[in-house]
């Protein structure tokens, strides 16, 4: 998510500093940027000397406090509330006082991370989809506190990265992952439960329901240890049953079976031919 959102901000003309604690990350960040502006161009969307103004607007750095004189900071770290309060709070003696703090987090409470900081009127949710440069939506998200102020900047800001804005409330997994999850939990649980296979019930909803991509595999794209962290975060949320992890994913999660990224999830990627997952004979 980081890279990508790096990409429409610079796409959009804004100077870019691309943070990460791992240098190899960054490199394969940056190629995934150049990839992404080479297909743009190569599809005639982008011209090749836009492509080499918005990657020469990307810098790259391991040290954290080069962000001292961003007006905007947009963190996308794991989805773990401790581990984006331990950032959040990090940023919070970096950088200005008037700097806005964003967590791209798809489901923890917004209120709950700003109270890791000093500025908790200048913490706010921007909740991109996955691909960013392909998906429309942000949903921005106001914790308790936030200011009406940061709220009318990051909203234009969200604008002239060509996207579009939604405001939604601070409850656990706002509206997108509350709405999404719970399908993608029960397409796991159909596969679990042997109703049908991983493709079978793939193709059911994009047959039968129109969706451009069966849940199975719209949760290997979204990786199966967000998924699981998300659920997690629902389930504890709301105290609802309903949102209880299948089993099945939480063993997935456990092999390091974690979609796309890994190479293995309720299909495999990488291997020639694409095999799909069965719970009682592996992938086939």
């Amino acid at each position: 998510m980081g890279h990508g959102i790096a990409q429409v901000a610079a796409q959009a003309g804004f100077e870019v500093t691309l943070v990460d604690a791992v240098s190899e990350a960054l490199v394969a960040g940056v190629g995934r940027i150049e990839k992404s502006l080479g297909k743009l161009v190569d599809k005639g969307r982008l011209a090749e000397e836009d492509r080499q103004a918005a990657l020469a607007r990307v810098k790259t750095t391991t040290d954290v406090g080069e962000l001292s004189d961003a007006a905007l900071v947009v963190e996308a770290v794991v989805e773990k509330l401790e581990v984006k309060c331990e950032i959040l709070s990090a940023l919070d003696r970096i950088c200005a006082p008037e700097t806005i703090l964003a967590s791209n987090t798809s489901s923890i409470s917004i209120t709950r991370l700003a109270a890791a900081t000093s500025r908790p009127g200048k913490v706010i949710g921007m909740h991109f989809m996955n691909p960013v440069p392909l998906m429309k939506l942000v949903e921005i998200i106001r914790g308790l506190a936030t200011e009406e102020d940061a709220f009318s900047r990051v909203e234009e800001v969200t604008r002239q990265l060509g996207k579009t804005p939604v405001e939604v409330h601070d409850a656990p997994g706002f509206v997108s992952n509350r709405v999404l999850m719970p399908m993608i939990n029960e397409a796991v649980f159909c596969l679990y439960e042997g109703v049908g296979t991983a493709p079978a019930i793939d193709e059911v909803m994009k047959l039968g329901m129109n969706h451009p991509m069966g849940p199975l595999a719209l949760a290997d794209l979204i990786g199966l240890d967000v998924c699981l962290d998300i659920l997690r975060v629902l389930c504890d949320g709301f105290v609802d049953p309903k949102y209880r992890p299948c089993p099945l994913l939480v063993k997935m999660v456990d092999a390091g079976n974690l979609g796309r990224k890994s190479g293995r999830g309720f299909y495999t990627y990488g291997e020639g031919d694409a095999r799909a997952f069965h719970p009682s004979r592996g992938y086939r």
